[in-house]
């Protein structure tokens, strides 16, 4: 664990290592390692073959999937924990993955977080930090006055 910030190392040991986001229905595989099922059912894409894991690339077998339900336990309680922090501090979050509201998206003209920056839907959007959208917000209606 990097993190020196128990909550920090909480949310590190709540996301999956394949998406970066906090994990959604979390299997364990042989070599002990977690994923979302679906991250490492994509990651491996042939099904019935011996296939490796993608933190530690020890063999393992693709169909042997178990549910770890006392993680996806814990990360129910990071997302609170974190939404609990977030709002305690007087910050806005996002619905879907309950972390601060720290970016703005120009292309939707909305407020994102990391995780969505990071995510397909606005990796490719030019995306700036609150603080600047909203400085050039009030400079644009400073000028239509």
């Amino acid at each position: 664990m990097a993190a020196e910030n128990p909550m920090e190392s909480l949310q590190e040991q709540a996301t999956c290592p394949i998406c970066l986001e906090y994990f959604k229905d979390p299997v364990i595989i042989d070599c002990g390692h977690n994923f979302c099922r679906d991250c490492i059912k994509e990651c491996w894409e042939r099904p019935d073959t011996a296939a490796s894991c993608p933190q530690c690339r020890e063999t393992v077998e693709q169909g042997n999937l178990r549910s770890n339900r006392q993680l996806a336990n814990m990360v129910a309680i990071a997302k609170q924990l974190n939404l609990q922090a977030a709002k305690g501090a007087g910050e806005r979050v996002c619905e879907e993955h309950q972390e601060a509201l720290k970016l703005f998206c120009e292309k939707d003209q909305t407020p994102i977080c990391l995780v969505c920056y990071l995510s397909p839907t606005h990796r490719a959007h030019k995306v700036v930090p609150m603080e600047e959208a909203a400085q050039e917000y009030k400079v644009g209606n400073c000028f239509q006055v």
